[in-house]
This record gives structure tokens, sequence and C-alpha cells, in this order.
């Protein structure tokens, strides 16, 4: 951020300077420390010529088992993506926050088990856990931002999640997590049950690139709501602070998290559970207060068809128009963009506001069906792209995400299961999901994750009955930054010169 200052004295003298804000979450902690913070393994960095390259991600809760405290956050974090051995040091703050292990950080844990990503049977996670050091790591299972209070600054305090397995995302839940990189933030469940393809590097900040296929795991829009460095962070609700998901992966778009109880039944052992640490339900009152932290744009961008598209909407439309407009509820029919495929148009169906839709199609002769809902329209009949435009004008904006029925959710999990391995092996997808319609809130969809760039096949509006949608972004990656900031601090080795 910039700031500036004008002199008191003299209005015409003033200046400016950029300041670059670290999250607290990144400094060394005195005393037991919280989670939410800076931490890895003590080895995770890589040597290349006179030049060290050092990691970290976000220490992200405390569990227990059998009597014993475990801190819980990634492999690609506390087990260096399966290079690591059992007994390894967990450090706080990791060595990309301590100059590479030439400033100050203490041993807060020892690794104690982790999934293999390459080796392990399904349900596939990425996840690790730490014995932790008496002493060194809060008991309480406090995590730093996460509290129903402030302090005097008006600065979220520290408190622990709500106890116990925690709870199943559910689309359009309100979520927010204490991770490393992007301290507080906040956001909602856009996807669930998507497989998800994920990127890795087997090291640090070098190494063997490959990938790794996850099935039902929990997306989170909007790309500030992680970073690199946020790896570990435990998702939780805003209103409970219940556990859902533990953060391992993302794209500039989105946010993928394991699933808490696939975790958990990992790491149980000899009849012993695993449980999270902490305390009773809240509320975290960080994602509620007047200057609240960066959270997803839950509004659907605008964006405009293309001419053609346009063109074959009006005749698909044209051909149909009278089979539409006997509709009771459809009060005009025009043509305009699709919200479930933003690259492609749509028929417009206006219709009445409350007003349960019967069986309207979700396409027509290939072309989408987009409901706009409102109260009784000024305009009745066919309109052309300019009248539908204007009367559009008139509904509320549509949601990022919409809560839909038990009845939708298992409809889109049979289409889901059914295909969902030959969508996984179409050029340019890198994830299926559940979700909801823009273009028709209310019914669920099947999210069809792209990664930006790829050619790919064309995507059906409707499969097996179900609307599809498509989300479009950066490569999911796991493991190291590639462009992105902060992800790893370089220095000259000791004892060399640069």
């Amino acid at each position: 951020m910039t700031v500036s200052a004008v002199s008191t004295a003299n209005p015409n003298s003033s200046g400016s300077a950029t300041v670059t804000i670290f999250p607290p979450n990144q400094n060394p902690q005195g005393g037991v420390i919280k989670l939410g913070s800076s931490g890895g393994n003590q080895n995770d960095s890589s040597t290349s010529g006179n030049l060290i390259t050092c990691c970290g991600g976000t220490l992200g809760s405390l569990v227990t088992r059998g009597g014993t405290q475990y801190i819980l956050s990634d492999n690609h974090v506390l087990a260096r993506t399966d290079l690591a051995a059992i007994g390894e040091s967990i450090i706080q703050p990791a060595l990309v926050d301590t100059s590479c292990g030439q400033g100050v950080f203490a041993t807060v844990g020892q690794l104690s088990q982790f999934y293999n990503l390459e080796m392990g049977t399904a349900p596939k996670i990425d996840a690790a856990i730490a014995q932790a050091v008496t002493g060194a790591v809060d008991p309480s299972g406090n995590i730093l931002f996460l509290g129903a209070t402030t302090d005097a600054n008006n600065v979220p305090l520290p408190a622990a999640p709500h106890a116990g397995s925690g709870v199943a995302a559910s689309l359009s839940m309100a979520v927010t997590k204490s991770g490393r990189s992007t301290g507080l933030t906040c956001s909602t469940v856009l996807s669930t049950n998507a497989t998800a393809s994920v990127q890795y590097q087997k090291g640090c900040g070098t190494g063997t690139m490959f990938s790794e296929t996850f099935t039902n795991q929990v997306d989170v829009a909007g790309g500030s709501f992680s970073a690199a460095g946020d790896s570990g962070s435990l998702i939780v609700t805003q209103n409970t602070a219940d556990p859902v998901a533990l953060v391992f992966a993302g794209s500039d778009a989105d946010t993928v998290g394991n699933p808490v109880s696939d975790v958990l039944n990992f790491f149980q052992s000899g009849g012993n559970s695993v449980t999270f640490v902490g305390g009773a339900t809240h509320q975290v009152i960080g994602c509620t207060l007047p200057v609240k932290p960066a959270s997803a744009t839950l509004t659907v961008p605008s964006s405009t068809a293309s001419a053609g598209g346009l063109q074959k909407a009006v005749a698909a439309r044209d051909a149909h128009a009278r089979e539409l407009l006997a509709y009771p509820e459809v009060q005009a029919v025009g043509v305009g963009v699709s919200y479930d495929n933003p690259a492609e148009p749509a028929i417009l169906l206006f219709v009445n506001k409350g007003q349960p839709p019967r069986n309207l199609p979700a396409a027509v002769d290939r072309i989408r069906t987009r409901m706009v809902e409102g109260e009784p329209f000024s305009e009745r009949g066919v309109l052309s792209p300019e009248e539908s435009a204007t009367l559009e004008q008139s509904a509320a904006l549509p949601q990022l995400v919409y809560s839909i029925s038990e009845a939708e959710v298992s409809r889109a999990k049979i289409v889901h299961e059914a295909h969902v391995d030959e969508l996984m092996k179409m050029d340019g997808v890198q994830g299926v999901g559940i979700t909801s319609s823009v273009d028709s809130p209310g019914e669920a969809a099947l999210m069809i994750f792209l990664i930006r760039g790829v050619a790919h096949p064309a995507i059906p509006p409707v499969i097996d009955g179900l609307r599809t949608r498509v989300r479009e972004s950066t490569r999911f990656r796991a493991g190291f930054g590639d462009s992105q900031p902060k992800r790893g601090c370089s220095l000259p080795s000791p004892g060399k010169k640069p």
C-alpha cells in the first residue's frame, strides 16, 4: 500500500512511500505458539549453486489422539512432499520466514505421521501430524484471529475452533481461515464432492513435477482466500468455528481443501480416534467487522456474448418462442450471456419471482437458458438483445453460488459419478465438482474446472438432464508457489560469496 503524509506546518510539503504489510502470522511467537502461524519442516530447503531456497507453510490446528496432542498441517508443509523421515523437527516460523534458518525460530514438534502422496490409498489427502513439544504449543488449540471478540484496537483475538470432528461442507457455506500468508480471510464454499488434479513439485523450489488426483474435495471461492504459504490452514465455518477442510492447493480463482473427515479418519490408530482440540462454538468476528479481511467477490462479473453467439441464440429463441411463452411463469424471452458459461450465449427466460418453474428447459437447440426472476416485467413477448439487457437491469444481481436442496445434491451426485472419469480425461479439465447453477438458481450443476489458456473440447450445456457450469483458472498447485510472491527466499549459502 502507499502511505502519504502532508506537513501540518507547511501544506505544500508532502511525501509518500510504498509499504508492504505482512500478516503477523509470519512472525516468531514468544512462549507457547498459536496455530494459524508460519511453520514447517526444519529441513525444507534446497541448494542450487550458491543459493539456498527455503520453504514453509502454516501450522494449521491442534488435534488429539489417545491423550497426545499433535500439530496438523499438510504433507508438503511438514513432510516435505514425502521426502521427510519420521522424527524430523517442525519449527515456527518456517525457514522461509527466518532467512533460511538464520533468524529466530523454535522447535515446536516432531514429525509423527503423514499420508504418502504418491503411494497412499484412497481417499487421497495431503496431510501430516507432528507431536507437539510440551510447553511449545498452546494446548488449548488457539488459532490467530479466530476469536469471537476483539482487542482494544478492534483486532480479532485468537481462539480455538469448535472441538470435535468438524462438519461436512455444503454449498454457499460461509467459511474462514487463518494462515501464514494472507492471515484471516473469509469466503464461501463454491463446490463440493470435487475431483481435482493437483500439480506438485518434489522438493523445495526444485525437483520433478508430478500430479495427483483427489476426490470429494471442498472448493472455496476466491483467489484472495489463500495464497502460497497458507497450505495447512484450517477452514472453519464463520458462524460456529466448526472445522470443515484443510487447505492444501489452489489457483488464482479457488482454494481446494481436504474434507476434515477424511483427514481425521486417516490418522486414527489402534481404536484411538483423532479430534480437534478446541472449545465451544462461536462466531468468527473478523468476518463481520466494518473493516473485514479480503473476501471473495460473491456476485457474478458481467460479460458480453459474441455477436455470432447471440445470432445462434436468437435463431434458437425464435424457433421455440411460442412454446417457451406457453409456460405460465414466463413473461418474456430474450437473449444474453450465460452465467454458467460466460463464453456462451443464453436464451433469457423472464419469469415471475417466487413462482416455482415447471420443468423449464435447461437448453434449447444446445443453447443454454437462463432464468431472470423479477416482479411483473414492463416488457412482454419476444425481446431483442438490447431490450433484454434493459429489462434485466430491474432484476437482482446474481450470486456466485446458491444453496440447493438435498434432492438436487443427490441428483447431481448421480450424474457426477457417472461422468467424472470421462470428463477428467478431457484436455484442459482439471476438476469436476457439484455446485449450484447461476443460470437457474435452485438447480444443481456440474462444475467443470478448466485450465485457462489450454484448449479443451466443447462443454455440453446439459449432461443427463443436469446443467453444467464452467470455471476457468490457473492450474491447481500445491507445494510450491510458482510465480506467487513470498513462497521462498533465496540467500547465499553460508561460507560462500554471492
